[in-house]
């Protein structure tokens, strides 16, 4: 079938459709090109690409396998449940994809630190990883209230010699923990990389984290031909900023039979102001150098936002997601944290497989599609984490 007319994706100065760019300023704006710069010379160079390649072989242990939720399938009736089994990976989720592109980056540019925020952990505990491996120091910026949800994560990135630094301004989370990373990047940045976590910031940040988790979905595509000789009805993945549902989504977006589910964090409720719904509730805006879609109050002010997984309670959006959106490409819903509990709970005590919060919440969106749909139409989900940071946590709440 034919494919969706779209626009190069990002442009020459770092938009998609209208979203995204460079909302920064200038002098900063001289230190985003030389890192879109170094970044176009390194990803030709055949060197770098067998080293990164070598290290998803034999560090990451990728590819990272296509399981089939029989028994979850079996319970639910209707369609076939497909998982990308990304909590598998090194360090237990996607992030690691980025993380060590983003490393050996730095170290290319012959940077002496490597700077980034996290919420759930995951990306702070991927980057303290890379980093070690590369020799690079490493800092990360944690909201005080996910450095007390996400325990485990934080007593790792720790182990592996990184420096965390609490945030404890506005709402103490992921948006919070942006802020304060940004700030102490722009007192040196001749020196430091920001790694951002996902395919949020400015350009060439979406861009460039796109492409290293683009191996997600060219897996997982020639796996799920492999598997069943055919693509997927339906692939689905959680959005926060939108870098594992990125990954996924690339390699099938000029197939037009396979339908794009993006699944954002609705909280307590669309109709309470606790929910993360960015492209559902938000509308076009500004935050952290780019234009997307916001969650903003009267004055143009970032909302606080709220979800049960750490990683996807940010107010902005990735810009192509943004763009997607608008283009009718991928469709976007949501799951309750009630909805993302059962799901959690449903996996670990079906499959034996327990999914991280942020991941669960598409797993409980394709819990409730699958029994709508005929037995032989399939959901591929990313489960972009495992759940050891979320256990304990869980159990508290469920009196477990």
């Amino acid at each position: 079938m034919s494919s969706f007319d779209f626009a190069p994706m990002p442009t020459a100065d770092g938009y998609f459709g209208e979203y995204g760019g460079q909302i920064i300023p200038p002098e900063l704006k001289a230190i985003m090109d030389d890192i879109d710069q170094a970044y176009e010379q390194i990803r030709q160079q055949p060197s770098f690409l067998d080293e990164l390649s070598m290290l998803n072989r034999d560090y990451v242990g990728r590819p990272s396998p296509v399981y089939h939720a029989r028994r979850l399938s079996e319970q639910l009736g209707g369609a076939q449940i497909y998982l990308k089994r990304e909590d598998l990976n090194h360090t237990g989720a996607h992030k690691i994809n980025h993380c060590l592109g983003e490393a050996l980056l730095a170290k290319y540019m012959g940077k002496t630190r490597v700077l980034a925020e996290t919420g759930a952990g995951q990306h702070g505990v991927a980057l303290a990883t890379a980093c070690a491996l590369v020799g690079i120091p490493c800092e990360i910026h944690m909201g005080q209230v996910d450095i007390e949800k996400e325990h485990p994560n934080v007593t790792k990135m720790k182990i592996l010699g990184c420096k965390v630094v609490p945030v404890t301004r506005g709402t103490a989370t992921l948006k919070d923990a942006v802020d304060s990373a940004f700030e102490e990047y722009l007192k040196d940045p001749q020196n430091s990389l920001y790694a951002i976590g996902s395919v949020v910031g400015p350009h060439p940040f979406p861009k460039m984290v796109r492409d290293f988790q683009s191996v997600v979905g060219r897996e997982a595509r020639e796996q799920f031909l492999a598997k069943t000789g055919r693509l997927p009805d339906y692939i689905g993945a959680c959005v926060g900023g939108g870098s594992n549902a990125m990954g996924l989504f690339t390699a099938f977006l000029d197939d037009r039979e396979v339908q794009i589910v993006g699944v954002e964090p609705a909280g307590k409720g669309l109709d309470t102001p606790n929910h993360a719904a960015t492209l559902t509730l938000g509308k076009p805006g500004q935050i952290h150098g780019m234009k997307c879609y916001v969650l903003e109050d009267d004055k143009g002010e970032p909302l606080p936002v709220h979800s049960i997984a750490s990683g996807l309670d940010y107010p902005g959006i990735g810009p192509q997601h943004s763009y997607l959106k608008d283009l009718g490409r991928v469709q976007y819903e949501t799951a309750t944290d009630e909805e993302c509990i059962n799901a959690f709970m449903n996996l670990s005590r079906i499959e034996g497989i327990i999914p991280a919060l942020e991941s669960a919440h598409a797993v409980a969106w394709a819990m409730r599609t699958a029994p709508g749909l005929a037995k032989d139409k399939s959901i591929l989900i990313n489960l972009s984490g495992r759940g050891d940071k979320d256990a304990d946590y869980i159990a508290e709440r469920l009196g477990l």
